[in-house]
């Protein structure tokens, strides 16, 4: 059985369409003003991981933007299922999907007040094949993690933990650490030169037999980062939520990114230098196995098979 991506039915405000059919009106303020918030879940053998977290957070991102999606976080969750179990039968056993949810203010017009919700918000639900090759070689080698010139928009003007589409400032970084290495991952800086998140994941480092992570108050409290630290008080690692900068990733005996997709991609080089020995180590292993085993999958492996 092959993953048929155009197979996957699309909700849009109530609706089931075709990928090929899935539109919105250019007038959406999704894209005309990229006022969209937005979350990303992934299954595990077909069962979604912490949906009920990214639905919550979801609706906190709603309730921030000032968005009202005329819909309760219940309903949002029991239409979400049923988008899932309509795709479901097209993904083989042995992969998984995004679920990915968009909602928008809705219609705009070239008016004075922006704020205004002048119809209901654009509600947008799609699953979609999960593809890790392009990560799935950094499990065994580690990622070169690099910092762009481009630092984090401060949290006074948007704070990061309203997960939005607006992924410009992302996108630059991106492209910034590209220059350095064509496979390089960001690691973007606040304007006080903290580190406070990537692209789309949070940041670890195992350094004096502590694992820290930045503060939420300048990155994406992440639902990954929340489930290594839960993972690392189960088998007995002790954590602490610090500011850190690049010279604490230089001295740091391991380093790694985490996000919905790849759940833990070990950094093994930054800016060029390698992070401890140059090698996986053993606290990144040990919590990419208690997170394959709290889920009942081989994560690596299901990457690697993307190969």
């Amino acid at each position: 059985m092959e993953h048929d991506a155009s197979k996957h039915l699309v909700y849009i405000n109530g609706e089931k369409f075709p990928p090929d059919q899935a539109k919105i009106s250019v007038f959406d303020t999704a894209v005309t003003l990229g006022d969209t918030v937005t979350e990303s879940t992934r299954t595990f053998g077909h069962r979604p991981f912490k949906l009920d977290g990214h639905i919550e957070r979801l609706y906190k991102s709603l309730k921030v933007s000032r968005i009202n999606a005329g819909l309760t976080p219940d309903e949002m969750t029991a239409i979400t299922l049923e988008v899932l179990e309509t795709n479901l039968p097209h993904v083989p056993p042995q992969e998984d999907v995004w679920i990915v949810h968009n909602v928008s203010r809705g219609m705009g017009a070239a008016a004075a007040d922006p704020t205004l919700q002048r119809s209901p918000a654009t509600i947008i639900i799609n699953t979609a094949p999960m593809i890790l090759r392009d990560w799935a070689g950094f499990y065994t080698e580690g990622c070169h993690a690099v910092t762009p010139f481009s630092r984090a928009i401060p949290t006074q003007a948007l704070d990061a933990r309203i997960k939005n589409r607006s992924r410009l400032a992302y996108t630059l970084a991106e492209a910034e650490v590209k220059l350095v290495d064509p496979q390089a991952q960001s690691i973007i800086l606040d304007t006080d030169g903290n580190v406070t998140e990537n692209k789309g994941g949070n940041f670890f480092i195992w350094a004096d037999g502590v694992l820290k992570t930045p503060h939420a108050r300048g990155a994406l409290a992440g639902i990954s980062r929340e489930t290594v630290l839960e993972l690392a008080e189960v088998v007995g690692i002790p954590t602490q939520t610090t500011d850190f900068q690049p010279y604490d990733i230089y001295t740091a005996d391991e380093a790694f990114f985490t996000s919905t997709p790849y759940c833990i991609m070990p950094a093994t080089k930054f800016n060029g230098l390698p992070v401890g020995n140059g090698e996986v180590g053993p606290v990144t292993s040990r919590l990419l196995q208690a997170w394959s085993d709290l889920v009942g999958l081989d994560i690596v492996a299901q990457a690697q098979s993307h190969l």
